[in-house]
């Protein structure tokens, strides 16, 4: 290691890896804005929209399951032209969609709180 490896690492640090508790939050959130998505798509959404975070597959499958044992997402298929087999895209009841709102919120006060840390580590 040298200082060009701490200068390096800290103008384009490594990705931050959700856990399921804050996964569960954050696909909410997607879903609420999208209305229905799948699982890769879902993954796809945080790298691009969320560019710190990462939503592994094992998280995103062990989320997903959380949430649909708990009835707050549900699946059905769907067949998308020209892309092989059906997939399953997930959305969230009207019955429940309270509750995912208030877990949603939970998402978007974790991105306001850790932007400030940020910005205050940046100074």
């Amino acid at each position: 290691m040298n200082f060009q490896d701490i200068f390096s690492y800290f103008q384009s640090p490594p990705p931050i890896y959700l856990n399921r508790e804050v996964a569960v939050c954050c696909i909410l959130t997607i879903l609420i804005k999208n209305g229905e998505s799948y699982g890769s798509a879902l993954m796809q959404y945080v790298e691009t929209e969320y560019p710190p975070y990462r939503l592994s597959d094992t998280v995103l499958y062990n989320s997903l399951n959380f949430l649909t044992h708990e009835g707050i997402v549900t699946s059905y298929w769907k067949n998308f032209p020209g892309r092989g087999r059906p997939r399953r895209m997930l959305i969230i009841p009207s019955s429940r969609q309270n509750e995912a709102n208030q877990l949603s919120k939970l998402w978007l006060d974790f991105l306001e709180l850790n932007s400030r840390k940020y910005a205050l580590a940046t100074i």
